[in-house]
């Protein structure tokens, strides 16, 4: 499996949601948002956008730019403010209720694909690559950078990746990719158990570790994983999606540049959401 298709990247929504709103059902996730006390404000939408991070400002930023009459786009400035805080200041439940009334609006739907993409599973995708993993590997990197973010302090995906490879090389260093993914999974752990609404870990040990644990490094189906102890399953692929070629790739993505570390390098960001939001949504 690979992240980089619409198959891949529809199961891979499958697993984060069952973590992140203890379902399957990620389309319904659009209208989601509360404030779940880990320092970070109100958390919404597809991925757990974040009022204090910066990527719920540019979901709203976007949507407002692509649909002038989006009654969020009013809430730009209070986004501005408390960014980088968990303040609620000039949003409170008028904001709430316009999140929830925004999620049938196609422009919504279209900035919250392209911010996902952009931020979270194109650089997670482009890394895996670059160290030499698979869709295991994958799916690893876009779950981490979806609850660390990107960056390179030691709670963020750059930190946690960066002490994984101090005591385990990537397949691209010439390592084991499972010794490495188990050093990985390990570098996360301990982060989240910095945070007390992280510190419940299944999403790794009774999901990634198991799989981890079996060998499954391309992410065959069927997968089965607990999650808060909820039992999960993909059985087999997303119905009415087309699987398309099994690597697909950007126009740039075959070029030298995959050879070293593509989050920072230069266009690791560029994105082609487009397309990917039209193979989703239908839109």
């Amino acid at each position: 499996m690979d992240l980089s298709g619409p198959v891949g990247a529809d199961i891979a929504q499958q697993i984060v949601c069952s973590a992140e709103n203890s379902s399957l059902d990620w389309r319904a996730q659009y209208g989601y948002i509360e404030d779940i006390g880990d320092g970070r404000g109100f958390t919404g939408g597809l991925i757990g956008f974040c009022s204090g991070t910066g990527d719920m400002l540019e979901v709203v930023e976007r949507c407002a730019a692509d649909s002038r009459g989006s009654a969020l786009a009013r809430f730009v400035p209070a986004l501005r403010r408390v960014d980088g805080s968990d303040s609620h200041d000039g949003l409170g439940r008028a904001f709430e209720a316009a999140w929830r009334q925004a999620a049938d609006d196609p422009a919504f739907r279209r900035a919250q694909h392209a911010v996902l993409d952009e931020q979270y599973r194109w650089p997670a995708v482009d890394q895996a690559r670059a160290d030499g993993l698979r869709g295991l590997g994958q799916l690893v990197y876009y779950d981490a950078l979806v609850m660390h973010g990107p960056g390179e302090d030691e709670e963020s995906f750059g930190g946690i990746r960066r002490a994984a490879v101090a005591t385990s090389r990537p397949p691209a260093q010439g390592g084991d990719e499972r010794y490495y993914l188990s050093a990985f999974l390990d570098a996360r752990r301990r982060v989240m158990h910095m945070e007390e609404a992280h510190a419940d870990t299944s999403r790794l040990d009774t999901a990634q570790q198991w799989w981890l644990d079996a060998g499954n490094l391309d992410l065959d189906l069927p997968l089965h994983w607990q999650v808060y102890g909820d039992d999960y399953a993909i059985t087999s692929p997303p119905p009415g999606i087309d699987p398309g070629p099994s690597q697909r790739r950007h126009p740039d993505r075959d070029s030298e540049d995959g050879a070293h570390d593509l989050l920072g390098g230069p266009g690791s960001l560029v994105t082609h959401a487009a397309e990917t939001i039209r193979r989703w949504t239908g839109r």
